[in-house]
């Protein structure tokens, strides 16, 4: 993007961050195959099954696809990091514990021989973001890559809407838009497309970008959004931003300032076009249909309501497909209370409840208030939309969140080295 006053490395080695008071920490010396990394796990999280595609992609080809890229991301991940330097933190040990109640379920193969295969795929992941790590320091460097990888995802999406529409938008979703190129569903162009505007406002709060790269990014996965008729991932970004610029609102001129046009903009939006906004809401579903959230409460309540031993309850059935009776779960906790049992919601709950406290701690900043909004988006979509027990991207945006929360590496300080003490002989002592 343009605009941005943080480009390029400071004197110094890559553990090495220089900061002023009241300045926002610079990175220093983070190499550019960083975001090659950051890429590949964003392709490794984009899904293998979704809409049908103009050329009929086989589901083999596209899982070889995406767990290369993780096997890629993890090996140059680790040449980048050869003295496996990394930065101790509570979101990647507690991801880490979260493996325990994957595997020990897992075992037991309940769900298939694709459970341990799903657990080798969560600690590659987790694996990588601890090599990761070494470059996380509160920067806004990662928030820039995380924009560019998910921006490309949405061009592909608006290529695949030009090429042929009726495949991108089809009637088996209700005339919602789906990856035509990639079989990316309605929910996760939603979701790619609400992060990236909600970062790109912020950066633009922040001057951290100009007003027309802005507008480059926010006007057509705009658009994009709202093809998708995604409700959960509108409210996390309508709320998301709230809390976020809210944060903001003590310390930036701007900020105050963009709120208040928002809020008047907000109303009259919400009086002139009241039916069309409810009538997009809806989605033409009945009012019945509406309230048990289109069926996902049905499963909840069977999977609730579902016999388990101990056993099930503590440590859950095993990585699976997020399914429960062949229909999709569709609820964080829950996919993560059936697959990892009480002790993986436990956990989860604390990744969110320890990054919304550090969150809540730190200072007001531009990269606090971005990690604010990652937060809430997370916890919002987490309701209707499942992916925190495993690796996705709900877990790449809380792992960006981390990484803008981490304190800058202090510099190390120039010491002058002391000079030998001078000898003198013994008659020259006794003269004094």
């Amino acid at each position: 993007m343009d605009g941005d006053p943080m480009r390029g490395g400071l004197p110094g080695g890559p553990d090495t961050a220089v900061t002023q008071p009241g300045a926002e920490p610079h990175p220093a010396g983070t190499p550019k195959a960083v975001w090659i990394v950051w890429a590949l796990l964003g392709l490794n999280t984009l899904g293998s099954a979704g809409a049908k595609t103009i050329v009929t992609l086989p589901r083999s080809l596209i899982q070889m696809a995406t767990m290369g890229a993780l096997i890629a991301a993890f090996t140059l991940a680790l040449v980048l990091n050869l003295q496996l330097r990394i930065r101790a933190g509570a979101f990647v040990f507690l991801l880490t514990l979260l493996l325990v109640p994957s595997v020990i379920s897992s075992v037991h193969l309940e769900v298939g021989p694709g459970a341990l295969f799903r657990c080798t795929r969560l600690a590659l992941f987790v694996g990588t973001l601890w090599l990761l790590s070494r470059w996380w320091d509160g920067s806004l460097t990662f928030v820039r890559h995380h924009i560019r990888m998910y921006f490309a995802a949405l061009g592909s999406v608006a290529v695949g809407l030009a090429i042929s529409p009726g495949t991108a938008m089809p009637e088996y979703y209700g005339g919602r838009l789906v990856g035509a190129l990639w079989p990316l569903t309605p929910p996760q162009i939603g979701q790619y497309a609400a992060v990236i505007t909600g970062l790109t406002v912020l950066l633009l709060l922040g001057r951290r970008t100009t007003g027309a790269s802005a507008a480059l990014v926010i006007v057509p996965t705009l658009v994009l959004l709202a093809m998708t008729h995604t409700r959960t991932a509108t409210l996390g970004l309508l709320i998301g931003l709230v809390l976020a610029i809210g944060s903001l609102i003590l310390t930036s001129t701007a900020a105050r300032r963009f709120f208040a046009w928002a809020v008047l903009c907000a109303t009259v939006a919400a009086v002139a076009f009241a039916s069309a906004l409810q009538a997009w809401f809806m989605r033409g579903q009945s009012k019945e249909n509406f309230s048990n959230l289109t069926g996902r409460a049905k499963v909840w309540d069977a999977l609730l309501a579902e016999p388990r031993t101990t056993g099930e309850k503590v440590f859950g059935t095993g990585l699976g497909d997020k399914s429960f009776g062949g229909l999709p779960i569709d609820n964080s906790w829950l996919a993560v209370y059936n697959e990892q049992g009480l002790l993986g919601v436990a956990l989860v709950a604390a990744i969110i409840v320890v990054l919304g406290g550090v969150a809540l701690l730190r200072p007001p900043s531009l990269p606090r208030a971005c990690a604010i909004f990652l937060i809430s988006y997370v916890a919002i979509s987490s309701y209707t939309e499942a992916g925190l027990g495993d690796a996705s991207p709900y877990l790449l945006h809380l792992a960006l969140a981390a990484s803008l929360l981490a304190a800058p590496a202090a510099a190390t300080p120039l010491t002058t080295p002391a000079l030998p003490r001078q000898h003198l002989p013994r008659w020259t002592r006794d003269r004094r």
